[in-house]
């Protein structure tokens, strides 16, 4: 008997713990976390099996009656599992035999449907959905800063090595790709010391744009204009780009205006402000160095500077620099 779990629906990591079932759908456009599931599911499979067949179908160029075929037993009753690629593309009778597979599925054959989003079959995702025999897997991208952060996490969690939190979040700053940062974080686990913090990301992807901007904002927050300064010329003199720049400095006040003058635990706050409890509680100690004065005028100066960087100011650098010393001189009154 293959092993069932309750539908992954809404979970950011049913990737990881998804189980055998007959039918299993991988719903999102991010290609790595469906990856990572067939990975799991071939794994979990050969384990129970000892072996299997694996097989392809394309939902797009479906032909009926094709899933009966490839899922009927065959001559020795070998396992199989039949991965199906294109479902948001699929054909109107690939959509017919998957709902009638979903009534009546093959108990020799794990059937793994790969459907990048959207309402195309819209009643087999619905099928899936309210099964509690076939997981859903999400395979949503990483769209937040929240969200890649606790990706890193899960990373280092998973295999029980410690990062820090501030670590954790440079890391997820230097890249916008799921499996680059997934190859980020397999190469601190195996080289990096027991403990990752943030002077081994550095010492790895320092020379990154986006770990730059984690660091200018760091010492802007904390009053050190000269040490921000120093860094943001640096960063623009070595090529890096200024908006990730600008979006770190600006992400950092944004958490700090969120919880200023608010009384409560880092947990509760961040269910309701949708960020991470660290990063309430990075907030909450940040936010004591700014009066509500000094937070609306930096919001200003962060707005000019966004509209001049885009606009036709050519040199970055000195709009750049007045919002950062802007956060950072308001901080040293404090």
């Amino acid at each position: 008997m293959a092993r069932t779990s309750r539908a992954n629906t809404g979970h950011a990591n049913g990737w990881r713990t998804v189980e055998l079932a007959p039918l299993i759908l991988l719903y999102g456009s991010d290609d790595y976390f469906a990856q990572r599931a067939k990975e799991r599911l071939r794994e979990l499979y050969q384990e129970r099996e000892g072996g299997y067949e694996l097989a392809t179908l394309s939902a797009k160029d479906y032909r009926s009656g094709q899933l009966t075929v490839i899922t009927s037993p065959s001559l020795f009753d070998e396992p199989k599992i039949v991965e199906i690629e294109n479902v948001a593309q699929m054909s109107d009778v690939f959509l017919i035999d998957a709902l009638d597979y979903a009534q009546n599925p093959s108990s020799t054959a794990v059937v793994v449907l790969s459907h990048s989003g959207g309402n195309r079959g819209k009643k087999l995702i619905d099928t899936v959905r309210g099964s509690r025999a076939f997981p859903l897997v999400e395979c949503k991208p990483l769209k937040t800063e929240k969200d890649k952060t606790d990706f890193v996490l899960y990373e280092f969690r998973a295999l029980g090595k410690k990062i820090t939190a501030e670590a954790a979040q440079a890391l997820a700053q230097s890249t916008s790709d799921t499996a680059e940062l997934a190859s980020s974080c397999r190469q601190l686990l195996a080289d990096g010391p027991d403990t990752i913090d943030i002077s081994v990301v550095d010492r790895y992807y320092g020379g990154r744009t986006e770990v730059t901007a984690f660091k200018v904002s760091d010492a802007a927050v904390a009053g050190n204009s000269r040490e921000a300064v120093k860094l943001l010329r640096q960063a623009l003199d070595t090529g890096s780009d200024p908006i990730p720049m600008l979006g770190a400095l600006a992400l950092r006040m944004r958490n700090i205006a969120k919880v200023h003058g608010i009384r409560g635990s880092a947990q509760q706050l961040a269910s309701n402000l949708k960020i991470a409890p660290w990063q309430v509680e990075v907030a909450m100690r940040d936010s004591r160095r700014y009066s509500v004065e000094d937070i609306a005028a930096i919001m200003q100066v962060l707005a000019d500077t966004d509209a001049a960087l885009k606009g036709e100011n050519l040199d970055a650098l000195y709009p750049l620099e007045k919002a950062v010393l802007a956060v950072s001189r308001a901080s040293q009154h404090h």
